[in-house]
């Protein structure tokens, strides 16, 4: 179901990397990450959004609250389905995309970029949190 969307993920990314963030990864559960000076910056992929449809509401945590890897940190609702997000590294929040409360179709039409959910001041077990992580072509492979 995934494989489809490939085709339109890579040269965004590529797009994304070009701008001056580190390498973008990927957790297992569709969640990327870039990282600029210790801050992550976090969505779902392409291929999660095209799954998931026409995206109608984005549900996200407050500014200050804490997380560790693989928490829950929203939800994703869609004319399909719903979707919990999760957080590829630990640490706390220190911005929300408050753009997606009015305009989720965001996610759709620009997953990697204008519709990302999350910023995050990682926490010092981020490193080899973000080593876990799969990078374009492990994630490309996976899907």
């Amino acid at each position: 179901m995934f494989s489809r969307s490939l085709s339109k993920i890579l040269p965004r990314l590529a797009g994304v990397r070009a701008r001056g963030f580190s390498a973008i990864k990927f957790a297992s559960t569709h969640e990327w990450i870039t990282v600029n000076n210790g801050v992550g910056t976090v969505g779902i992929s392409s291929i999660a959004a095209a799954a998931l449809g026409d995206v109608v509401y984005v549900s996200l945590p407050e500014v200050g609250q804490e997380f560790v890897v693989g928490d829950s940190f929203g939800s994703v609702e869609s004319v399909k389905a719903a979707s919990d997000v999760y957080m590829p590294v630990g640490g706390t929040i220190v911005e929300i995309n408050d753009n997606l409360s009015s305009n989720p179709e965001t996610v759709n039409s620009s997953p990697e970029e204008d519709g990302w959910f999350i910023k995050i001041q990682m926490g010092t077990s981020s490193d080899p949190e973000l080593f876990n992580l799969l990078d374009v072509e492990e994630y490309k492979n996976k899907n």
